[in-house]
């Protein structure tokens, strides 16, 4: 057809790939190109906006691997052998013609889009290997509604932004008792007064499908803001919305460490007021003298209230515990090792990691150093103890601080034990108490600093996977061996949140807001900024700002539900308040 006008491009964006069904190894299995969305005007049509998806030739790749050595770099940059001709492809649909569009995760970081036709055509899934999908759901926005699906929170509807075709939607579906089309009337020029007077009997679709098309959509219905999440629900593919005001970031001051001991003990040696240990701990830490001993009831180790008396008696038990399992692992002969896979891996793994932790250390340098095989022998002892977690690496990282402390093998196995309880999940082989925190990592900048999040979803798709690290191993490659002593007593007290671990990343990122905002880094870049930053930090700097935000975030009364679980402020309501006259009125009004 002959083209008369002329063509704007208004969003680009690369890195978008196809993945191929290809099984032999000789071919490749992702495609690189970009999508584009252009604007055509012409006589036939005034304005008819369609997106383009291309092939681009390319050889370089981005791959996420939470497992990279050495340092859980998140990423790997893999460069092909040779450079692999791909036949051009291309494919474009007006959004007119666009009936939906599917988010999904294919993995930790990783985003893909299913757009699908009013023909119910399909087109192949486009995945975004360098991020950008919440910048094209926003360049969409300005020419259609995308309304989230009743039945499948991953699912959006798109509507054109002419209130013809919502008149008629509405006329098809029979939703509204008054005629549509002075509904639509009534919300264009009244939104607010329509929206809360008329649309109290429409379901959570129609409220996305109203939406101005300039603000954020979401996922979630209203309801979702008075109640906790749904089980059913998948963390990933969540748009977050906040749209609350913080009031100023208050001023934080930390306090000493705990130097006294014995004056919080009774006669027969129980602490008399675990909390306010807790809490001086929290403000200070613990002098260096005294972590041996408040370490053991801060990781469960000893009871709060335990006598001394009590407390040898449970050493001896845990004594003899920690020897049965060890003995396990060291009567195995070579020949049945040979037969045990798992076992072998564990200890080859464990070998590996025990060689490069913490050889800065003097307990852990040089060769054949006695502290190294106390490493070793805990860390084995400890996949007798959970066979099914078994090792993972980055555990050696999170024992070699227990171990420098206590000097003592069994203390710092059970000691070990107690870390592990708080951290268990990040080692699990799912991932998804991870994907988990860095999606709550998210809702606290969306609340924190929306405009630093905004920038940061550009460049991740929202998932802030730079921050893996920190949130897997508590941050031990960021500080000083003295500065993590110092760090992990504070978490330890889970004050005043259990997720505090998380405000310190959100304190670490809005830190670095001038490096981020405004410049042109891509994801590369800024992952290599954050990975920079080892050593770099004031711990006690980073510890008043997330103590800041916690109180900023706590003393905002319209805090969103969602970020009120994260840091632990969410009291659901009891059954009966749910029932009663005053919760109804409430609710209604």
């Amino acid at each position: 057809l002959y083209f008369v006008g002329y063509s704007k491009l208004v969003f680009e964006k690369e890195g978008v790939y196809l993945h191929t069904n290809a099984k032999r190894s000789n071919q490749d299995t992702t495609i690189p190109g970009f999508i584009r969305i252009v604007e055509r005007v012409s006589c036939a049509s005034p304005i008819d906006t369609i997106f383009t998806v291309s092939s681009k030739r390319g050889v370089e790749d981005t791959n996420f691997d939470p497992g990279y050595e050495p340092d859980w770099a998140v990423i790997s940059t893999v460069k092909r052998d040779r450079v692999r001709e791909h036949p051009p492809w291309s494919f474009s649909l007006p959004l007119s013609e666009l009936y939906s569009l599917r988010r999904s995760r294919f993995s930790l970081g990783r985003n893909f889009l299913v757009f699908t036709s009013r023909g119910g055509h399909p087109l192949p899934p486009l995945h975004f290997h360098r991020g950008g999908t919440r910048e094209l759901l926003r360049a969409l926005q300005h020419y259609i509604i995308l309304a989230p699906s009743p039945v499948d929170g991953r699912l959006f509807l798109a509507y054109p932004h002419d209130s013809g075709a919502l008149s008629q939607s509405f006329d098809e579906l029979h939703l509204f008792d008054d005629g549509s089309s002075d509904l639509v009337s009534r919300f264009i020029q009244d939104p607010y007064a329509t929206t809360f007077g008329g649309f109290s009997k429409v379901t959570n679709f129609f409220r996305g499908a109203l939406r101005p098309p300039d603000s954020p959509f979401h996922s979630r219905g209203p309801q979702d803001h008075h109640g906790p999440p749904s089980a059913d629900d998948e963390p990933g593919f969540e748009l977050i919305t906040c749209g609350v005001e913080l009031g100023p970031k208050p001023d934080v001051t930390r306090g000493q460490p705990l130097d006294k001991w014995e004056e919080f003990l009774d006669p027969e040696g129980r602490v008399k007021d675990p909390q306010q240990i807790k809490e001086l701990v929290f403000r200070g830490g613990i002098t260096p003298s005294l972590r041996k001993d408040v370490w053991k009831f801060l990781l469960g180790f000893y009871p709060w209230n335990s006598t001394v008396k009590e407390r040898e008696d449970i050493l001896r038990m845990k004594t003899d515990e920690y020897f049965r399992m060890k003995v396990q692992w060291k009567s195995v002969s070579e020949e049945q090792e040979m037969r045990n896979s798992l076992l072998r891996g564990y200890r080859s793994l464990i070998e590996r990691d025990v060689s490069r932790t913490d050889r800065h250390n003097t307990f852990f340098s040089g060769n054949d150093n006695p502290g190294l095989a106390l490493l070793n022998d805990v860390l084995m002892t400890y996949c007798m103890f959970n066979f099914d977690l078994g090792y993972v690496q980055g555990m050696s990282d999170l024992l070699a601080p227990l171990l420098f402390v206590t000097q003592n093998e069994v203390e710092s196995f059970w000691c070990l034990t107690g870390f592990m309880e708080m951290v268990h999940q990040n080692f699990e082989e799912s991932q998804e108490a991870m994907k988990q925190q860095l999606l709550q990592l998210s809702l606290l900048m969306k609340a924190l600093d929306p405009e630093l999040l905004d920038y940061l979803d550009s460049q991740d798709s929202g998932s802030l996977c730079f921050c893996f690290r920190w949130l897997l191993i508590w941050f031990k490659r960021e500080f000083s061996f003295e500065d993590i002593l110092s760090l992990w007593e504070v978490l330890w007290t889970r004050l005043p949140c259990e997720n505090f671990h998380l405000l310190m990343a959100a304190s670490i990122l809005e830190s670095q807001r001038g490096e981020f905002i405004g410049s042109d880094h891509d994801f590369n870049t800024i992952l290599k900024h954050i990975n920079e930053l080892t050593m770099k930090l004031d711990l006690q700097t980073v510890l008043r700002g997330a103590e800041a935000n916690y109180l900023q975030l706590a003393c905002c009364k319209e805090l969103p539900v969602k970020v009120q679980e994260v840091i632990g402020l969410y009291v659901p309501p009891s059954p009966d308040d749910e029932t009663s006259p005053e919760s109804e009125s409430h609710e209604m009004q």
